[in-house]
Parts: structure tokens; C-alpha cells; sequence
């Protein structure tokens, strides 16, 4: 049983063709030594800065053309950035499928969700796969407050909660805005700040006030996006495209005071102090243990497992990998019973491992996750896919699952055995009932659509 809990709670699922290891912690913890922040299905895609000049230039292009060739040139602009998006979700899949890490892998997408974007924004489509190979992957097995860093100053995330149009009311740039046009007077954007401090790092619950979210947004304002941001065309010396930049002429003079401590530094360094001040905070520590806990072992996690996770944060100063070994060891994460019920995700990604595929171009993963519910990269909101099985266990969430599995069966080969094959993909889980079920079905390809959405095959 403990080797089905590490390769389906901890893991995206068995292939038929995996080895199963004698040692299910070893396993997992074994991982962080093989991992590739960048695997051979990412290398090929381009990064933030190629992206930016492309769609700066393309930008430009519809705003300089006029009738139908301006029509022609923002469809072009459109197409582009949802092939973007087509080929980052299927290099996301494919890694997925063949990773000989799927435990770090399956953490990769907890933090992506933890930082969600959405590619729901117009501006967000191009960079959200490059948001998760860029600020995301490099940084699942560092420090929190370097991942943390990475995300707050990647152009996905900068655009998406519109931190590149925020201003400092009294910066120099709005007085002299002001000075020419009192009703057009540029403003503050808080939305970075309160996402992060209520999302990404204290959590809801935190006891800060809506003087604290304006008073760091006040600190953010000046960080931007070369390129992108207001006043963002790319100047010498200005960055590549793409690339973070402090803006001093949108900054907000003065000391901020946020939860009682005072920040007197000056420029870029006052933002950088308070998001230091918040990785550091005992209820961020509380907040990633929860998340952690959640995803991993139960909707309505175990306390004692939460204390220790956030124990293990805050004594290692946000060390993640202390944060995975004391998951893995904690007893909690070992219990029998398959509390979680898989995310569209987690399920169509351990159905294909399951039959052994491993190309996602056979079926467009990012219009599957359409269908299924959870389309890639678009939460629809900060806050990112909920993790609990009320947002994905209604019946037409389960019979899309159906069709799916059969459509999944169809493609498969003749040569795959449902009988011999489950026992495969649930060692010591696969109950009696759903076994006789298998051997019962009328064909092979019935017998793996059952297998894929049998009660042991849809929870972990």
C-alpha cells in the first residue's frame, strides 16, 4: 500500500513500465538530487525576453496599421500568444509524463498554483508558460523567499495584477502628470501588494489592515516591466524586453510602515525589505504549511501535520526541500485511506501515464483541460484552482471524466491488459469489486475505461 500512496498521493501516477522501488521515502526523497529545473521538453521554448520583443513588435504593429490590416495584425497578435500557450501546456504534459522525479514535478504545479496567473488577461497568455519555467521551476527545491522574488518580478505576474501601471502619488512622475492634467493624475495599484500578502505569504487571516496593503503597495510602486509597463518603452540601458526593472521617477518617496515595523529604505530596496520581512513571517509558515498539507493529504488537513510543517519552515528560514522531508516522514501523510480526490489535472496526467503515454500532442492537453474544468494557466482568479473535492467531484465533472477515460481506452493499443495493468497502477489498492469489474467488461478498451475512473484510480 505505502508504494501506491507515494507514487499516486506524492507522485502524478504509475507507468506500466516503472520499477517499483522497495523503499516509497527513499523514492520520493531520492527526487530532489534528479530533478531538471529545465528538461528536454521545455528547452526549446522561448523565454520571457524573446517573447516580450515579439509581442512588443507585434503590439506596435496593430496600433500602426488602420482598417483591415489592423484587424488582421491583432488576430495575429491573438494567435500567437495562444500558441504560445498550446505549446507551453503541452511541454508542461509532456514533462509531466516522463519525469523520472513526479514528486518534485507534482510540485512544481502546487507552486504554480500557489502563484497562479491567468491567461484569462490578454497580456498574460504569451508568458504564462514562461512564468512557470522561469520563476517557478528553477526555485522548487531553494529557498521560499527566492521563489518568492522570482514571481513578484516576472512580467506574467506583474501583468496580470497590474503592478506595471502603478504609480506613487507622489512620485515625481505624478506631479508632473498632474501638473499637465489634473483629471488624468496617474494612481496606485494595489492589487500586487494585497495578493501578496493575502495569497502568497500571510494568508487571509493575518491581522494586517487596508492601511498595511496600501502602504506596500506604496513600496511596490516602481517596480515594472521593461517594455510593458507605463512609460515602457525600452530604453538604453533600460533592460531587455521582458525584464524587470525599477522605474525611480513611479516610486513613492518615504518611509512605509506595514503591521507596526517601519521601512525607511529607499527605491527598489523598501519592497524588497517587506517581502524579506513577510517569506520571514511565523504566518506565512503557517499559510504554506496548510497549502502543503491540503494538496498532499487531506482537504481538511491534520493540525499535528500542519505545527510541523510550519515548524520545519520557520527553523529552516524557508528552506523547501526541510519542508517536503518533513512531509514525507510525517506519519499523517502515510494514512491509508485516499482522502484526496485527483484535480482534472492530476487525473488526466496519471491516465496517460497509466496507458504509457508520453506525448501530449496525441490529444492537445490545454483544450482536454477545457473540457475537464481546469484549463491550463487560467484559474479565472489570484487565488489559483481550489484543492478540495467539492470544486471537482459533481456528476458532470465525473461523467466528462467518463467520456474522457473512453476516449483515453480508445486510443490506447490492443496490447494493454486492463486485468494485468491495474494491479500495476494501484499496488495494493485495487479493491476486489473494481478488479471483477475489469475482467468482467465486454473489451479491453471498456476494461481500461473502467480501470481510469474506478474509485481507487480517481482518489490518491
Amino acid at each position: 500500500m505505502t508504494i501506491a500512496i507515494a507514487l499516486n498521493r506524492f507522485g502524478l501516477g504509475a507507468r506500466p513500465d516503472e520499477t517499483l522501488s522497495r523503499d516509497p521515502k527513499g523514492f520520493l526523497l531520492d527526487q530532489f538530487g534528479r530533478y531538471e529545473a529545465r528538461p528536454p521538453a521545455w528547452a526549446s521554448l522561448p523565454g520571457s525576453h524573446a517573447i516580450a520583443a515579439d509581442y512588443i513588435a507585434e503590439r506596435q504593429e496593430v496600433r500602426s496599421t488602420q482598417g483591415d490590416a489592423k484587424r488582421r495584425a491583432r488576430m495575429d497578435l491573438r494567435k500567437d500568444g495562444r500558441d504560445l500557450l498550446r505549446v507551453a501546456a503541452n511541454a508542461r504534459a509532456v514533462s509531466a509524463l516522463t519525469t523520472p522525479t513526479p514528486f518534485v514535478e507534482r510540485l512544481v504545479h502546487f507552486w504554480s498554483n500557489h502563484f497562479a496567473i491567468s491567461a484569462d488577461k490578454q497580456t498574460v497568455i504569451p508568458f504564462a508558460g514562461a512564468f512557470e519555467a522561469e520563476a517557478i521551476r528553477p526555485h522548487v527545491l531553494g529557498r521560499f523567499e527566492d521563489m518568492l522574488l522570482a514571481v513578484e518580478r516576472h512580467p506574467a505576474m506583474q501583468l496580470f495584477l497590474d503592478q506595471a501601471q502603478s504609480v506613487g502619488p507622489g512620485s515625481a512622475f505624478a506631479r508632473r502628470a498632474t501638473r499637465r492634467d489634473p483629471k488624468k493624475a496617474p494612481g496606485l495599484n494595489e492589487n500586487l501588494a494585497r495578493e501578496i500578502m493575502e495569497l502568497h505569504t500571510l494568508g487571509a487571516r493575518a491581522g494586517y489592515t487596508q492601511a498595511d496593503v496600501t502602504e506596500f503597495a506604496r513600496a511596490l510602486t516602481g517596480w515594472s516591466t521593461a517594455g510593458l509597463g507605463r512609460g515602457g518603452k525600452v530604453r538604453a540601458g533600460a533592460g531587455d524586453p521582458g525584464s524587470f526593472v525599477f522605474r525611480p521617477m513611479l516610486h513613492e518617496p518615504g518611509t512605509r510602515t506595514i503591521m507596526g515595523r517601519s521601512y525607511a529604505q529607499q527605491g527598489e530596496g523598501q519592497a524588497l525589505a517587506i517581502l524579506g520581512a513577510l517569506a520571514a513571517a511565523p504566518s506565512t509558515a503557517d499559510h504554506i504549511a496548510t497549502k502543503l498539507a491540503r494538496h498532499f493529504v487531506a482537504d481538511e488537513p491534520p493540525p499535528a501535520l500542519v505545527a510541523r510543517l510550519s515548524a520545519a519552515f520557520r527553523e529552516s528560514s524557508g528552506d523547501l526541500p526541510a519542508v517536503y522531508r518533513a512531509l514525507v516522514v510525517a506519519p499523517e501523510s502515510w494514512a491509508p485511506a485516499s482522502a484526496k480526490f485527483k484535480t482534472p489535472w492530476e487525473w488526466l496526467i496519471s491516465s496517460m501515464r497509466g496507458l504509457g503515454m508520453s506525448d501530449a500532442n496525441e490529444i492537445q492537453v490545454a483544450g482536454v483541460m477545457l473540457q475537464l474544468g481546469q484549463p491550463v494557466w487560467r484559474p479565472g482568479s489570484p487565488a489559483g484552482f481550489d484543492d478540495v473535492a467539492a470544486s471537482w467531484a459533481a456528476p458532470d465533472a465525473l461523467l466528462r471524466r467518463v467520456e474522457m477515460a473512453q476516449r483515453l481506452a480508445a486510443r490506447a493499443t490492443g496490447a494493454i491488459d486492463p486485468r494485468e495493468l491495474a494491479p500495476k497502477l494501484l499496488p495494493g489498492n485495487l479493491a476486489p469489486a473494481t478488479a471483477q469489474a475489469i475482467a468482467r467488461a465486454e473489451s479491453l478498451p471498456t476494461g481500461l475505461a473502467l480501470l481510469l475512473v474506478s474509485p481507487e484510480f480517481l482518489r490518491r
